[in-house]
C-alpha cells in the first residue's frame, strides 16, 4: 500500500469517507457519545480546524479514507489562567480550543484529539505514521508543542488497574509497556501526567444497552469491552456514567 497523508483542507471532498460508519467502527460505540465532541466535530465548527486535521488514503484508491488524525490549536499558559495541562484531558481541551477560536485568541500549542485507523488496515503501523505526520504538520503550522491526551491501546484489558500504575509501567528496555504509549515515546514524546477525568460519557441504561449490547442489570461498577475503566451503574437512577482517564504526552517540535 502506497499511503498518502494530507491536510483535510486539501481533500475536503473526502468528508463522507472521513465520517463513514466503516471508519468510525474502529471506536467502541459508546466512545462516540461524548457531547463535548460537538464543539469541534460539528460541521461549521469543524471548518475552523481543517489545517489541523489529516487524512490518509492509498494512492491507488484515493477516494477512501483509511486513517484520520485530528488536532486542535489552543492557548496554554498563566496569562490565560491555564498554567498546566488540564486534569479534564480531552473534554477540557475541546472546550479550550472552542473558546479560544470564539474569542479570536492566538494559540500557542496544539493538542491531538484522535488518531483513527480503519479496521481493515490495522496492525500495519499506520497509527505511527499518522502520529509522525501530525508532528510534522503541527511544526509546519508554526507550533513548537504538540500535546496528546493519549488513550493507551491495551488498558482496556486491565480495567481494574489504576491508570497511573498502568501508564508508568515499563518493559525491560525502559519503554512503556503499552504499545500506543510506546509509539509516542519512540516518536520523541514524554509522558507528563495522568488526566484522570479526560472524557465523560453518561446515559440511561437503555442507551448503554444499545451502545454495548450488554444487559446493564447490575448495580455498581461494570466492566465494558473497550472501556479503560469500569462503567458506574445506578439502577435506581436508571443511569450509567463512564469517566475515562487518559495520559498526557508532550512532543517538543522544531519550527
Amino acid at each position: 500500500m502506497n499511503l498518502k497523508i494530507l491536510p483535510f483542507s486539501q481533500r475536503p471532498d473526502l468528508e463522507d469517507s472521513f465520517r463513514s460508519h466503516e471508519l468510525m467502527a474502529a471506536w467502541p460505540a459508546f466512545m462516540l457519545e461524548d457531547p463535548m465532541a460537538n464543539l469541534v466535530y460539528a460541521d461549521k465548527r469543524f471548518e475552523r480546524f481543517l489545517e489541523f486535521v489529516l487524512v490518509a488514503f492509498d494512492k491507488q484508491k484515493p477516494d477512501e479514507v483509511l486513517a484520520r488524525a485530528v488536532s486542535v490549536p489552543f492557548c496554554l499558559g498563566q496569562e490565560f489562567e491555564r498554567p498546566d495541562l488540564p486534569d479534564g484531558g480531552w473534554d477540557s481541551i475541546v472546550r479550550w480550543a472552542d473558546q479560544d477560536a470564539f474569542l479570536g485568541r492566538l494559540p500557542n500549542a496544539v493538542s491531538a484529539l484522535e488518531i483513527l485507523v480503519h479496521r481493515k488496515v490495522s496492525g500495519q503501523g499506520i497509527s505511527g505514521q499518522m502520529l509522525s505526520a501530525m508532528n510534522t504538520n503541527t511544526a509546519r503550522l508554526g507550533f513548537k508543542h504538540l500535546y496528546a491526551p493519549v488513550r493507551p491501546s491495551h488498558k482496556h484489558l486491565e480495567p481494574h488497574i489504576s491508570m497511573r500504575d498502568y501508564a508508568f509501567r515499563t518493559r525491560e528496555d525502559g519503554l512503556p509497556y503499552d504499545p500506543w504509549l510506546r509509539v509516542h515515546v519512540r516518536a520523541g514524546g514524554t509522558i507528563i501526567k495522568i488526566a484522570p477525568c479526560s472524557m465523560t460519557v453518561a446515559g440511561t441504561l437503555e442507551a448503554w444497552r444499545d451502545w454495548t449490547k450488554l444487559p446493564f442489570n447490575q448495580e455498581g461498577n461494570v466492566v465494558v469491552p473497550g472501556a479503560l475503566v469500569p462503567v458506574h451503574v445506578s439502577l435506581a437512577q436508571n443511569h450509567a456514567v463512564y469517566l475515562e482517564p487518559n495520559v498526557w504526552v508532550h512532543h517538543a517540535l522544531q519550527k
